[in-house]
């Protein structure tokens, strides 16, 4: 059990927050929620203002024991966590429990990941929650949704991946490959942020909270909408790769890979003029996407003999705007790119046990209100005594005994 917070005006007003507003300011996000959905979809309400308080149970997020080389600390829940004040609470616990409907009773969204039914025995359902704050946003993240056969199962990011095709489409049989990283995770977070920021939005018409559902499985589909379409009568099996016949596509150089687009006819034939092969932009047979897609065995070869005379860098130089292409870099050059400069993307956050680490800033930019500073990824239980339960002289209002 954790110590008695002290008294404070709310337990969303956090002094250490510096910088301009965002659009989202004003608004108290609790986020209950562990591994990267959840918890990266409350980080981008964070960059736009939100005051984050992200709750653990008193063994942390399991993210925060993935292998790192950093001392003390996990790479990626830094990643994924940034902007949040944060604090423990064991939910099974009767005066923790307390404590978190009281901050229920003051906050604008609650985000969390449990499966279906977990939060009925927690007692922290929608309905039970709905009666203490009739406004709140409630926002759960599950593996696939609250209906059906797997609703109880857990969802994990690769396990989406090889149930709904993407392995398939990323491998070349008869073997199937994972695809980079967590690429599920990551577009639910965003729809995290989207549908609760909706939510919000609405709320301000109708003045009352909602569900909001969001799931890996919706992600996963979601983001292969190009692909998720069957027509009236077609076939079970059709293809349905939209990958341009291997001619937009990941080649190989004199020295690396690049990955090259050249799907419009401008590109296409600046593909052609600048590697030496204007023949082939003549050609009819190649005049369209589908006709090189039909061609790729006899276009593809001829396309990887050109390249092999340059390295891959040098062809980013030969093909400048004419070529939409980069070479295959490693994302330790991104801390330092010119446009990532530019564009703000990284800032230096302080921690008080690594001193500073570099990470993204904000995925999102907004003219007006850019939105507070970041500020780093809360260590176990770091605002344990920051954060109050219960405003002063407020428990009556909060429904708490």
């Amino acid at each position: 059990m954790t110590n008695a917070f002290p008294s404070s005006p709310s337990a969303f007003d956090n002094p250490a927050r510096t910088g301009p507003r965002g659009p989202l300011s004003g608004i108290g996000v609790l986020d209950l929620s562990a591994y990267i959905a959840g918890p990266y979809g409350c980080s981008l309400l964070a960059d736009q203002g939100a005051d984050v308080i992200k709750i653990e149970p008193p063994a942390g997020d399991n993210l925060r024991n993935y292998p790192s080389t950093l001392e003390g600390e996990n790479r990626a829940f830094l990643g994924v966590n940034r902007s949040k004040r944060g604090i423990v609470l064991d939910l099974k616990d009767e005066a923790d429990r307390a404590r978190l409907l009281a901050l229920v009773a003051q906050a604008d969204v609650l985000v969390h990941n449990f499966r279906p039914g977990v939060t009925d025995r927690l007692g922290i359902d929608h309905a039970q929650l709905e009666a203490i704050n009739p406004r709140l946003i409630y926002c759960a993240v599950t593996g696939y949704g609250e209906e059906g056969p797997l609703r109880g199962k857990a969802g994990y990011d690769q396990v989406l991946q090889a149930m709904t095709g993407m392995c398939v489409l990323q491998g070349k049989p008869p073997v199937p490959e994972l695809t980079y990283g967590s690429p599920v995770d990551y577009y639910a977070a965003a729809l995290v942020a989207a549908g609760v920021s909706s939510a919000l939005f609405e709320r301000e018409r109708s003045g009352k909270g909602q569900y909001v559902g969001v799931s890996l499985l919706r992600s996963a589909l979601t983001m292969q909408s190009a692909r998720m379409i069957q027509a009236e009568g077609e076939a079970h099996d059709i293809s349905r790769d939209m990958r341009s016949g291997g001619i937009t596509g990941l080649h190989p150089t004199g020295d690396g890979y690049l990955y090259l687009s050249a799907n419009t006819p401008h590109f296409w034939n600046a593909l052609c003029e600048r590697t030496g092969l204007e023949a082939l932009a003549r050609d009819p047979r190649y005049d369209s996407v589908r006709k090189r897609a039909e061609h790729a065995a006899e276009l593809v070869p001829l396309l990887h003999a050109a390249l092999t005379k340059r390295t891959a860098l040098e062809w980013e130089d030969v093909f400048g705007e004419a070529v939409p292409c980069s070479a295959v870099h490693h994302i330790e050059e991104m801390f330092d790119h010119p446009q990532v400069r530019a564009e703000a993307m990284v800032t230096s956050i302080a921690h008080p046990a690594l001193g500073h680490y570099r990470g993204v800033s904000r995925a999102i930019k907004f003219a007006r209100t850019p939105g507070p500073e970041p500020f780093a990824a809360p260590m176990l239980g770091q605002h344990d005594d920051d954060v109050p339960a219960v405003p002063s002289g407020e428990e009556s209002a909060a429904g708490m005994p």
